[in-house]
């Protein structure tokens, strides 16, 4: 199945976004369709909406001169990106089938998918993007997985789930549209004592001094605000969110960008994210909290 064959259907009701800002960012979204997201998902139906780790495979690669080397490169871009997905879900902790896991600002469902075939849990997603939610639901469907994984609109400021019913949630690249104070309350809110929050996410290095050029450029080419590596711990501590790991993966994420850099899907904000990464201005970090 590819990206143009999956059917979706029209959601029925659209909340009013928190803010003008959150408008701009449902539209975005909305009208988003960058084959750097969709061409790496056709290659096994689990579309991304975020970056890789790891070492690329070079003997996977093969010659760069085949025929066929722009295809395995995509593939190995999107292993990659899958591997990411993996890492946020294993510092969720033992996940029982009966419990409830929350990605908050889903896209197009890749995460929420690989959630239910590991734990065989509920996942919900939220977002703003009516076309995101739609496609993550079809995908859903596709797989016979609607029952255990749903996608809805609205505010992951104002989730529709019950105050401590939620087993484990996390935000894979989708912090920096929001306030991380109004944020954290509300993962805080519906979390159950003891559950999980993980977050991967680019911040911007305090010991930079202020936010680089090229993390400006980053902010811009997305429409989003990059908070710093403190906000993030402030902003749990003020939410009882207690950091039980912070993994800083910028070396490891360095590898896929300079991948995508020679790929056919550049969008021109590579260079962006290299040079950020190697000059210090930029990290990419992941923390998992306990709610207490």
């Amino acid at each position: 199945m590819t990206s143009t064959e999956l059917t979706t259907g029209t959601s029925p009701f659209v909340p009013a976004p928190a803010s003008p800002y959150q408008g701009d960012i449902a539209r975005y979204w909305d009208q988003e369709a960058r084959p750097v997201n969709l061409r790496l998902g056709d290659v096994d139906g689990l579309y991304h909406h975020h970056y890789g780790i790891g070492d690329v495979d070079r003997a996977a690669l093969g010659d760069p001169g085949d025929s066929g080397y722009e295809k395995r490169l995509i593939a190995e871009l999107h292993r990659l990106e899958s591997a990411q997905a993996e890492v946020l879900l294993n510092h969720l902790g033992p996940v029982g089938r009966d419990a409830t896991l929350v990605d908050a600002g889903c896209g197009r469902g890749g995460s929420m998918v690989m959630a239910h075939q590991r734990f065989g849990c509920t996942v919900e997603g939220v977002t703003l993007s009516a076309k995101q939610a739609d496609f993550a639901n079809g995908r859903a469907r596709e797989l016979g997985i609607e029952d255990h994984v749903r996608a809805r609109v609205c505010n992951m400021l104002g989730m529709p789930f019950e105050t401590g019913r939620v087993a484990g949630s996390w935000n894979n690249e989708s912090s920096m549209y929001v306030d991380l104070d109004d944020l954290f309350a509300e993962h805080s809110r519906v979390l159950a004592a003891g559950g999980r929050y993980v977050t991967i996410t680019g911040c911007w290095n305090p010991c930079y001094g202020q936010p680089s050029k090229w993390v400006s450029r980053i902010n811009a080419h997305f429409e989003c605000n990059i908070h710093s590596r403190r906000e993030y711990l402030r902003a749990m501590a003020d939410h009882r969110l207690v950091p039980q790991a912070v993994v800083d993966l910028t070396a490891a994420t360095l590898s896929y960008w300079e991948l995508r850099a020679t790929s056919s899907l550049v969008t021109g904000i590579e260079e962006a994210f290299i040079k950020a990464y190697k000059d210090g201005s930029f990290q990419y970090l992941l923390i998992a909290a306990d709610r207490v």
